[in-house]
């Protein structure tokens, strides 16, 4: 009885969550204004070795609705959990597993992480494109640690380790380019794209942390179901603080 209680509020909670989510995709849409990147692709012009290349833009990507998708594609997982799956949503839970927020997080973490990776420079599809898959395979070992890890007593780390490394890439490439901007470009990095990179670094970590101490069953997090709703809580103020931040920074107006 208590359990189906718990699990009736995790139903209404992803719903409300669902409903925060498409409000803020609705106003990235509405509000935010032309701003775009260009996609280049990159391409040697000369023989091997002499450091001879052309570059060519492929297409302009405006910032706003790729903002919008990332907010748009985490809402409709929410929904789903929490009508049509919601039966299928419980059953895996009850199993320590939930298959639709790997699913989810493979899209829009990953939208995420090239964005931020766009604002610093990486313009380049082949980069973007390894970037993008990349850190889908850290959602995915996420996903293999929860797979292999629901019906043992004995916790199988080595999901856990190597999406960690898969997912540590992106971020110190990004740093790379951004710590090598700071230093030496004759522009100033703008603070707000600093800030993106430091703020949603941490939010990605955090929810390493999360499934860490889901496994180590530390505190609260013995109970599988805490460990979902901070992944819901989590989810909500990444997303949140990167559609903002982006916007304050180059979509309002």
């Amino acid at each position: 009885m208590i359990l189906d209680s718990k699990f009736k509020r995790l139903r209404i909670f992803n719903g409300f969550m669902g409903v925060l989510h498409l409000i803020q995709a609705a106003l990235m849409f509405w509000l935010s204004n032309d701003f775009s990147l260009a996609v280049t692709n990159t391409f040697p012009s000369g023989p091997p070795g002499s450091g001879e290349v052309m570059t060519e833009t492929l297409f302009n990507l405006r910032i706003g609705p790729l903002v919008a998708l990332f907010l748009l594609i985490s809402a409709i997982a929410h929904f789903l959990l929490a009508t049509v799956l919601y039966e299928w949503y419980v059953k895996n839970l009850k199993n320590k597993i939930n298959h639709l927020r790997w699913v989810e997080y493979s899209f829009s973490s990953s939208i995420m992480i090239v964005i931020i990776a766009m604002l610093v420079g990486f313009l380049d599809i082949s980069a973007l494109i390894l970037i993008f898959i990349v850190n889908a395979s850290m959602i995915f070992f996420g996903w293999l640690m929860e797979l292999y890890n629901q019906r043992t007593e004995d916790t199988k780390w080595s999901p856990f380790i190597f999406g960690c490394i898969a997912g540590a890439a992106p971020w110190i490439a990004i740093a790379i380019r951004l710590i090598t901007a700071v230093w030496r470009s004759p522009v100033e990095v703008p603070s707000f794209v600093i800030w993106i990179f430091v703020s949603i670094a941490v939010f990605f970590n955090i929810f390493a942390l999360n499934q860490l101490l889901q496994y180590k069953k530390a505190g609260p997090w013995r109970d599988y179901l805490f460990g979902e709703r901070m992944y819901i809580v989590l989810s909500l103020v990444a997303k949140s603080a990167l559609a903002w931040q982006v916007f304050s920074g180059t979509l309002v107006g």
